[in-house]
C-alpha cells in the first residue's frame, strides 16, 4: 500500500510551499495506486491523463500527483487534457487497466471558500501566509477518509499502446543544432527542425 504520507516532506521541497493542494494530489495519486495495487513508476509503466488546465490550485495539485505516481513530464508519462478539472485517469500500462479519480465537487467547493484561498485571491503569496492558517487545512487532508474527499471509480479496462522512444537525432539544416529525427521537416529537400520550418512559411 502506498502511504502518501511518505512523500509529504518531499513533495513540499519539490512544490516549493505548503498549500492544501499538492498534499491533495499526494493522497489522490496514493488512492488511485492503491486502487490498481501499482507502485510508483520508475519508467513508463504508469501514465497519466490529468483533467486540469492552468488554474493555481490544479497546478499545485498536480505537482502532489507527479511526487507520488512518478509520472513525470520528463518521463512524458504525463499529459493535460485543459478541460479544468480537478481529476486525472491513472493508467497501468502493464496490466491494461485504469482508475479514475476526482475531487468530491462539494468538498473542493468547501476548501475553495477557505480562509487560505480568500488571501491568495487578494495575491498574498502562499509561502507569506500565516502557518496557522495553512497547517489544519493541511493536517486535515493528510489525515482525512478518503471517502470523505475523494470519488473513485471502480478500476477498469483501458488498451494503452506503448510506443518506442528515439534515440536518433540529425541537424536542422537550417540553423544547425541537433534534433530528434521525428520532429524534422521535410522543407525543399531539407531537413529542418520545427521552428526553422516555421520560418519558411
Amino acid at each position: 500500500m502506498i502511504n502518501a504520507k511518505d512523500y509529504f516532506d518531499i513533495g513540499i521541497k519539490f512544490h516549493g510551499h505548503k498549500c492544501p493542494a499538492m498534499p491533495l494530489g499526494l493522497r489522490a495519486g496514493a488512492a488511485a495506486m492503491n486502487a490498481l495495487g501499482v507502485e510508483r513508476s520508475q519508467d513508463k509503466e504508469l501514465v497519466m491523463v490529468v483533467e486540469t488546465g492552468n488554474d493555481h490550485a490544479a497546478g499545485c495539485f498536480v505537482d502532489g500527483l507527479m511526487t507520488v505516481t512518478g509520472c513525470t513530464y520528463g518521463k512524458s508519462n504525463i499529459k493535460k487534457t485543459y478541460v479544468g478539472k480537478m481529476a486525472f485517469t491513472l493508467i497501468d500500462t502493464k496490466q491494461q487497466k485504469a482508475v479514475r479519480v476526482q475531487l468530491k465537487p462539494e468538498f473542493f467547493g468547501k476548501m475553495l471558500q477557505s480562509p487560505f484561498v480568500q488571501q491568495r485571491k487578494q495575491g498574498v503569496p502562499p509561502q507569506d501566509i500565516l502557518a496557522n492558517i495553512t497547517d489544519p487545512l493541511v493536517e486535515g487532508v493528510m489525515n482525512r477518509a478518503e471517502e470523505e474527499f475523494l470519488a473513485i471509480s471502480p478500476v477498469f479496462d483501458y488498451h494503452f499502446e506503448k510506443t518506442k522512444g528515439t534515440f536518433d537525432t540529425d541537424l536542422c539544416a537550417a540553423c544547425g543544432e541537433r534534433v530528434f529525427v521525428h520532429k524534422l521537416q521535410n522543407v525543399d529537400s531539407k531537413k529542418i527542425c520545427i521552428p526553422c520550418a516555421e520560418k519558411e512559411k
